[in-house]
């Protein structure tokens, strides 16, 4: 993840029982998506690892990476290509160590240059910057400016990722101010016209903006 043309990067919904392994399917095969994140809550290491399986075999068809949200050990359990730390969810250095150095370890920063910077010296190969606009995911208590994409790239090579309420409409503004990857959940998986149909739209958006 280093290139400097912006990306999709899915997030899962909590629920990934039921048909949402072909729903997984629908939207990689819509249009490139770079990265998947696996993100459930409130089930142990095993059941956990049972819902993994079939979505890992499918992120590994599509070429996407597998990421998994928070849990280091689930990580390393499941061989993942990374994980993704919320502040509070362990040091970067400790998932450097666990998961080996070609883990894609990425930080959430919230709105803060500090904690950015923070991850990256700490060995972070992302940062999270978010929510930009009101979400349903889950529960927002920072809101971020778009600005501080655009001072991140100014300054770092290290990728940047923008989450929170991003949809096609409005996700143009943060390709321009210089996001490297946008996090979608909600617009993906609630869209009227399905996950394909969403990742599409996306896709068409991001193909029609010049590289960062």
């Amino acid at each position: 993840m280093t290139t400097r043309t912006c990306q999709l990067y899915l997030i899962s919904p909590l629920d990934v029982g039921g048909d949402f392994p072909a729903r997984l399917e629908e939207a990689l095969s819509a249009a490139p998506v770079a990265a998947f994140q696996f993100r459930v809550k409130g089930v142990d290491q095993h059941e956990a690892a049972r819902l993994a399986e079939p979505l890992q075999a499918i992120c590994a068809a599509h070429e996407t990476a597998f990421i998994v949200n928070d849990d280091m050990a689930l990580a390393r359990r499941l061989r993942a290509d990374g994980v993704h730390l919320g502040q509070g969810d362990g040091d970067p250095k400790e998932a450097r160590r666990l998961l080996g150095p070609d883990a894609q370890i990425g930080v959430t920063c919230h709105a803060s240059r500090h904690l950015a910077m923070e991850a990256g010296e700490a060995g972070a190969d992302y940062v999270a910057f978010g929510a930009f606009f009101p979400t349903t995911t889950k529960a927002v208590e920072h809101h971020a400016d778009p600005e501080i994409l655009t001072w991140w790239q100014g300054l770092f090579e290290l990728p940047c990722v923008a989450i929170g309420g991003i949809t096609p409409a409005n996700a143009g503004e943060l390709v321009d101010a210089g996001a490297d990857f946008l996090a979608v959940s909600g617009a993906v998986w609630n869209h009227e016209g399905g996950p394909a149909a969403a990742v599409r739209a996306f896709a068409a958006v991001l193909e029609g903006q010049p590289a960062g």
